[in-house]
């Protein structure tokens, strides 16, 4: 398949490497178009009140690649309409690898990953992130290690990777073009190559508290919170899911927005 690839940690990310890696390995054709730097929390924003530049960039991964100073949503619109060959028919936007889950309602919504391949549903085509969930000590670690993931956390991101291009066709092939679907893939700490993929859907959680107080000069602070699970005991959810060593897999489907 003819796939385009973006996140929302940056074309810098191993977790984006390792996945174009995998989806070349399994031999698709693939374009990427990341953010130059990382868009994290930013959800479906678009850069309304200035200019985007694009740049054709080679970060060796073998193929087409763009580094954009925008957001996801900007990264795919721009991609898939300036960008990517007239000539060259786009099969499916897959967005991640995220570091971090994105499960739950909460998550889902303000996630970059989730909207850069939202933005490939609302160019009628299917969509897929992908995104592995991290221990608050294992995310602390891969950050002060400059994002260089430990021998440990790096054969995780290997299998997922492998999970990921050998789930990417089936998810393409179930889904039906002009559908608005997005599915939602959360990869477990650790995952291996035995984990099972799973059905779920997202999980009710409410997260107050995003914001420390105010500091001497007045300025507040996005910190991490997992948010408090008020969801009922049935069907089963991603944060669950994730919790007992599987790979959640949810499907988003925003046609159902407002039933």
């Amino acid at each position: 398949m003819n796939l385009l690839v973006t996140n929302d940690d940056g074309i810098a990310s191993p977790f984006l490497h390792e996945l174009v890696a995998a989806l070349l390995a399994a031999g698709h054709a693939v374009y990427v178009a990341a953010p130059k730097t990382e868009q994290s929390w930013v959800g479906a924003a678009k850069s309304r009140s200035r200019p985007v530049h694009a740049a054709a960039v080679d970060r060796g991964f073998g193929c087409a690649t763009w580094s954009i100073d925008g957001t996801p949503s900007d990264c795919v619109n721009i991609a898939l309409d300036h960008l990517i060959p007239r000539t060259t028919s786009i099969d499916a936007v897959v967005s991640g690898i995220n570091v971090g889950f994105n499960a739950s309602l909460g998550f889902i919504i303000a996630s970059g990953t989730i909207a850069g391949a939202w933005e490939g549903a609302l160019h009628g085509l299917p969509a897929i992130a992908f995104s592995q969930a991290l221990t608050e000590p294992a995310y602390e670690a891969l950050k002060t290690a400059h994002d260089i993931p430990d021998p440990a956390l790096l054969v995780t991101l290997r299998h997922s990777a492998a999970h990921a291009a050998r789930l990417t066709p089936a998810l393409v092939a179930a889904t039906a073009p002009q559908s608005f679907v997005v599915h939602n893939v959360n990869f477990p700490l650790p995952c291996t190559a035995a984990s099972a993929v799973v059905r779920a859907v997202p999980a009710q959680v409410v997260i107050p508290r995003l914001f420390t107080p105010a500091c001497a000069h007045g300025t507040h602070s996005l910190r991490f919170h997992p948010g408090e699970d008020i969801s009922p005991a049935g069907p089963l959810t991603d944060r669950t899911a994730l919790a007992a060593g599987h790979i959640s897999h949810t499907i988003l489907d925003y046609t159902r927005l407002g039933r």
